[in-house]
């Protein structure tokens, strides 16, 4: 996956209602309202960090967690 389809497919889980995708605050983030890091930040991030990680698996993964039951 490019990194556009990354971030088109995080986008559509934070816009999804059934999904659980709070902003995070982050001391490093004077960038962002109140330095809370947006979820599509957060996961780019962790996936920029650790790149032998499968992005479609990663995704994958994590809508299973954070889909509101």
């Amino acid at each position: 996956m490019t990194v556009e389809e990354v971030t088109t497919k995080l986008q559509s889980l934070q816009d999804d209602p059934n999904m659980k995708t709070a902003s995070k605050y982050s001391p490093t983030a004077p960038q962002w309202p109140g330095n809370q890091l947006p979820f599509v930040e957060i996961h780019l991030a962790y996936l920029r960090t650790h790149k032998l990680v499968n992005p479609a698996h990663y995704i994958s993964n994590l809508e299973l967690m954070i889909r509101k039951r």
